[in-house]
């Protein structure tokens, strides 16, 4: 599946649905509006799938898109670039968080390797996709090729077809890549016009000389290569890492398909940004699954328009605050599907 045809698929939110949907709400045995956001949560998916009540979000599957970054040579984090392939294995081996959640709620994993540094080697739950070994260090040249960038969304865009194609009714954004909260921060600037400072946060909780290093050089890069939000393959290849171009494809593909994605932390934020570049209606298939404590992750869902499911002062990536929001996207949908109306429960209304 290519880029275009991707793009050409995509289409708004069905309007009658969603009427039908808050037509429902308001007849279900309780009181209007008293499920706050989960309410207005059910109806975007009834616009998404067409139809009301929608179908339920299960099963899901995460995909946790891995790639290193040139950009590590800069010193923007204290971790070793080796950690990337290590926590992949722990991934493979089921030992990290990402894992437990999944196992709490019920979901599938795949790691994909779209830009590892280090070759590896995994069993069914490891795709090799790799387009190259880490990308090239953004605040001295662009971190990939146009054709890099586009073949790392075009991985994302099969990713989420193969996994809706093998049953998923929900997908879930996960994500690896050692220091890859810098390139996540300039890729929100360009596509949000914000400064530098406002979205580059701590990342994996560096100190006060580190992070002015690294808001340091995401400001650099901007001025480096005075990115064109409204060109965004161009800019994901300038400033973006292999992981969140793959990871903008996969929303994109999701949105193709209609099928929602639940948008983990400020890695799949800064990758839901690129793809609304890509196509505006993308965002009918985006669920912010939490409030990332990174600053950049607030800016670009309030850009997206989005309300984040959860605000636990989170900061993983993996996916974990994207799993742990999936029970509440599906009871948002069971309640359309199951709960009574006052007419067939014979319950008087006020």
């Amino acid at each position: 599946m290519t880029l275009e045809t991707t793009l050409a698929a995509i289409g708004p939110a069905d309007e009658p649905a969603m009427a039908a949907a808050r037509d429902l709400q308001s007849r279900l045995t309780k009181p209007a509006g008293s499920l706050g956001a989960l309410e207005e949560l059910s109806v975007r998916l009834a616009g998404l799938a067409g139809v009301c009540p929608p179908p339920l979000p299960e099963p899901a599957a995460i995909a946790v898109f891995a790639g290193d970054h040139g950009v590590h040579a800069q010193g923007v984090t204290p971790w070793p670039q080796e950690v990337t392939a290590q926590m992949v294995a722990n991934f493979l081996g089921g030992g990290a968080v990402i894992n437990a959640f999944a196992r709490q709620v019920g979901a599938s994993l795949m790691v994909v390797d779209v830009g590892v540094a280090i070759p590896l080697h995994g069993g069914d739950t490891l795709l090799d996709a790799n387009i190259r070994r880490g990308t090239r260090d953004l605040s001295v040249e662009p971190a990939m090729t146009t054709d890099e960038a586009r073949a790392a969304v075009e991985v994302g865009i099969s990713v989420a077809g193969a996994l809706i194609d093998g049953g998923a009714k929900c997908l879930l954004t996960g994500d690896m890549g050692i220091a890859n909260t810098t390139p996540a921060a300039a890729l929100i600037a360009a596509f949000t016009g914000s400064d530098a400072a406002a979205v580059t946060g701590r990342g994996t909780g560096i100190d006060d000389k580190t992070h002015a290093r690294k808001t340091a050089v995401v400001a650099a890069a901007l001025q480096l290569h005075a990115p064109d939000p409204a060109d965004p393959l161009v800019t994901l290849a300038a400033l973006g890492g292999l992981e969140h171009a793959a990871l903008a494809g996969f929303l994109l593909g999701a949105a193709e398909r209609r099928v929602p994605v639940i948008v983990d932390g400020v890695i799949a934020a800064s990758a839901a940004v690129a793809a609304a570049a890509f196509a505006p209606d993308a965002v009918t298939a985006m669920v912010a699954g939490h409030r990332s404590a990174e600053p950049g992750a607030t800016v670009a869902l309030e850009h997206l328009g989005l309300t984040p499911l959860l605000d636990l002062g989170m900061r993983l990536g993996e996916g974990t605050g994207a799993a742990l929001a999936l029970p509440l996207v599906a009871g948002a949908v069971r309640v359309l599907r199951e709960v009574a109306t006052f007419d067939s429960a014979g319950v008087s209304e006020k």
